[in-house]
């Protein structure tokens, strides 16, 4: 889904990113262009102008971070508004009530309630650890409760036979004991697709509604139909307290209109969306990983959210007020240096360092990259060897001779060509911090990293 938007948004933003300025003419032509773009994409006409006329409210005139460019900063912008497009207080799932917490599936036909009612099922199962079982109560459709049966069995989820010559309220009061007398957690219900303007199945729905007092009510759309699933999602919420959206199909070539519009027209959450197949195709609807699909910038985004959620703000902070206060570089800043090098991993430091590149802070790269491909033996020597070390030794290695090495060595066991290497390298990180001061670089790096990691002054 969205490969279609995605690749057009990419071209149209890869212009802008690297813009030195933002104006008004050039803000205007690229949001001209995702304008015709969500058009295509058959986002509503609604949602579209709404999203286009905030994007410009807040990008024109806008004070740039100095952490991104311009263009980058618009890129920004348009991610956090496409998460908010989409975005939901009640997107959770509900089942925190006196079991059986009831879920009911509507929706038209054809648009994969059965396969998903099995999908959730199993999900919540192997999440929450709960005892699940599921019935059908779609009479109309042949082999459509025995579809339900197979797939459920073939994943080991209890399912509830009935007698096809009895009514769907009937199916349900019988389904609703079995469910209590035998303590389920969670009792899932598949229904028989309806139109909305069916006015006698409409009806029928209501009554087993009212019947069951479901906690959940989820419309299930198929991402392929687009607009016309919304409007009629729109019309059964009319009949029934619809709680949010089931998305099939996501894995297919759609063009991801419904993804965009459905929140904004019918106020309801996507909760779920199945991309595939499989029955453990099923994932939590995320719109912070669907915007950032949309934009076709997953993976710069993705190692900034890594690197934000390994790294130690407080150490970190701590080591830029020493840097700042021009005070002492000692063993322990290098050890936590370290660790923190270590967590974040190669390839996440070596994106933030051409990040600092693009903003023209300029740093001493062959010492940094000697330094990064740090091993967990070296992290664990340096705290043996500190352990052997006086606290002056700690806070002045120049101290260190030949003779302080011996008996740091007989105490740690830590051979004497292994601390060696280890002071080497805590020379070439001091040195770095050494020369940055000195070209007046620490002041735009603190700022920069600042910016970047969201610091507290």
């Amino acid at each position: 889904m969205f490969e279609s938007l995605s690749n057009k948004l990419s071209n149209i933003l890869l212009k802008i990113k690297n813009y030195g300025r933002l104006t008004e003419k050039n803000i205007k032509d690229t949001l001209d262009k995702i304008y015709i773009n969500f058009l295509e994409a058959d986002v509503s006409l609604e949602v579209t102008k709404d999203f286009i006329n905030k994007i410009k409210k807040e990008a024109i005139g806008k004070k740039i971070n100095n952490n991104f460019t311009p263009g980058q900063e618009f890129i920004k912008l348009i991610h956090k508004n496409l998460i908010e497009l989409m975005d939901s207080s009640n997107k959770n799932i509900n089942i925190a009530t006196q079991p059986p917490a009831i879920i009911l599936f509507v929706g038209l036909q054809g648009v994969g309630k059965t396969t998903s009612v099995v999908k959730l099922a199993y999900f919540l199962k192997k999440k929450y650890k709960k005892k699940v079982l599921v019935a059908s109560t779609d009479i109309y459709r042949p082999a459509a409760i025995q579809q339900l049966k197979i797939l459920a069995q073939s994943v080991k989820i209890n399912f509830f036979d009935t007698n096809l010559n009895i009514s769907p309220i009937k199916i349900s009061e019988k389904v609703l004991n079995y469910a209590k007398t035998n303590f389920y957690d969670l009792l899932i219900i598949d229904t028989a697709g309806r139109l909305h303007i069916d006015n006698k199945m409409m009806q029928e729905i209501k009554n087993i509604s009212n019947l069951l007092h479901p906690i959940e009510i989820l419309f299930v759309i198929d991402a392929m139909t687009g607009q016309n699933s919304i409007n009629i999602a729109k019309k059964f919420d009319q009949v029934l307290p619809i709680t949010g959206i089931f998305l099939t199909k996501a894995d297919s070539d759609t063009r991801g209109g419904a993804c965009l519009s459905t929140k904004y027209i019918i106020k309801k959450p996507i909760k779920f969306i199945g991309n595939g197949e499989k029955i453990n195709n099923i994932m939590v609807f995320s719109p912070e990983i669907i915007a950032t699909k949309i934009i076709g910038m997953s993976s710069e985004l993705t190692i900034i959210e890594n690197i934000k959620k390994k790294i130690n703000l407080e150490k970190n902070q701590r080591i830029i007020n020493k840097l700042k206060n021009k005070k002492t570089f000692d063993l322990k800043d290098f050890l936590e240096q370290l660790e923190q090098i270590k967590l974040i991993g190669n390839k996440n430091i070596s994106f933030f360092l051409n990040k600092m590149k693009m903003n023209n802070i300029q740093y001493p790269t062959n010492s940094i990259m000697n330094i990064m491909n740090i091993k967990n033996s070296t992290i664990n020597n340096v705290k043996t060897i500190m352990k052997s070390m006086t606290k002056l030794e700690k806070q002045n290695v120049d101290i260190i001779n030949y003779s302080r090495k011996k008996r740091i060595s007989l105490g740690s066991g830590v051979s004497i060509l292994e601390i060696n290497a280890i002071l080497k390298q805590y020379n070439q990180m001091k040195l770095i911090n050494k020369k940055m001061k000195k070209n007046n670089n620490i002041h735009k790096i603190i700022r920069y990293v600042k910016n970047f990691f969201n610091f507290k002054k």
